[in-house]
């Protein structure tokens, strides 16, 4: 029996049922199992129940997976903070890049990326109801860092990423007007098509307000063991 089978089609039958709500497709959304700390077998799990996408923050701890995982066609995605320094492994181990938020992450991204690979599909973080604490670009620079960053050879600029405060759920809609707003300015506006946001507890808000893409973590694998982190 597998242990995730259970969480897996809760999580699945709930984004159903949040779509039914907001009258939208369940095959718009996408969902992304957030799988940091937990370990490849976890993986390897949830992948035979059909799951494809899964999230990484960490990157050695994601670069361990992705070797030990080298036989399953995961399309792995890098969730966490972008540093420069980290830009060529990102380049070279992931389909998609969420956290990038300054025009020169974007910018090596795209240098670092072998010719020979699929574009790197990114989002742009979005520090959308301005917290102090939390990572992403100002809401006003949005606008020209899409005109530039849809412009770089090697990358596909896919939409936005946020992360709200805890219960903001207007923040959802406030990202979906800006995510509207600065598509015309795109370069190739038919890859102008995601919209991550919705997490564990507020995927019902994220979905009603227009989300492409919940990032789904603990109802899928449970609490995480932060000790095991690097």
């Amino acid at each position: 029996m597998n242990q995730f089978q259970s969480p897996y089609h809760a999580v699945l039958e709930k984004i159903q049922q949040a779509c039914l709500n907001a009258q939208r497709n369940p095959s718009e959304v996408k969902l992304l199992a957030v799988s940091k700390t937990h370990p490849a077998e976890s993986l390897r799990e949830m992948y035979a129940l059909g799951q494809r996408a899964f999230g990484e923050n960490y990157l050695q701890e994601a670069l361990d997976k992705i070797e030990t995982l080298q036989d399953l066609e995961i399309e792995w995605h890098f969730i966490g903070h972008v540093q420069r320094n980290k830009t060529k492994h990102l380049a070279e181990k992931f389909a998609w890049v969420h956290g990038v938020d300054r025009l020169i992450i974007a910018e090596r991204l795209s240098n670092q990326r072998l010719e020979t690979m699929q574009p790197l599909n990114i989002c742009l973080q979005v520090n959308i109801d301005g917290q102090d604490t939390k990572d992403g670009c100002h809401v006003d620079e949005v606008a020209v860092f899409v005109e530039q960053i849809s412009r770089l050879p090697h990358l596909q600029l896919r939409g936005l990423m946020v992360i709200p405060a805890p219960n903001n759920t207007a923040a959802f809609e406030d990202a979906k007007r800006l995510f509207d707003e600065v598509s015309a300015l795109h370069a190739k506006p038919e890859l102008w098509d995601t919209l991550s946001m919705g997490m564990s507890g507020d995927l019902d808000a994220a979905i009603a307000a227009g989300s492409t893409m919940v990032r789904i973590g603990t109802a899928l694998f449970g609490a995480r063991d932060y000790s095991k982190t690097t």
